[in-house]
């Protein structure tokens, strides 16, 4: 079976940063999926609750007035 190229990376290892994890064709059109990494694995401190609920308000508002996903 292929692996994924997601797959093959040392997600141990990874510093804190935007990585491209993947590019797709779609219709004619280049999409690429982001991989954001806000924390080093196996580090403290985790990711706050707060911190989380953030970015899940942030992504909504997003969506929310998106012109097509709304």
């Amino acid at each position: 079976m292929k692996t994924i190229p997601s797959f093959t990376i040392d997600h141990i290892r990874l510093l804190r940063g935007i990585y491209v994890s993947r590019k797709d064709e779609v219709g004619g059109e280049t999409v690429t999926t982001f991989d954001i990494r806000m924390k080093e694995p196996n580090r403290e401190p985790v990711l706050g609750q707060g911190a989380l609920h953030t970015i899940e308000h942030l992504a909504a508002t997003y969506l929310r007035n998106h012109p097509v996903w709304a």
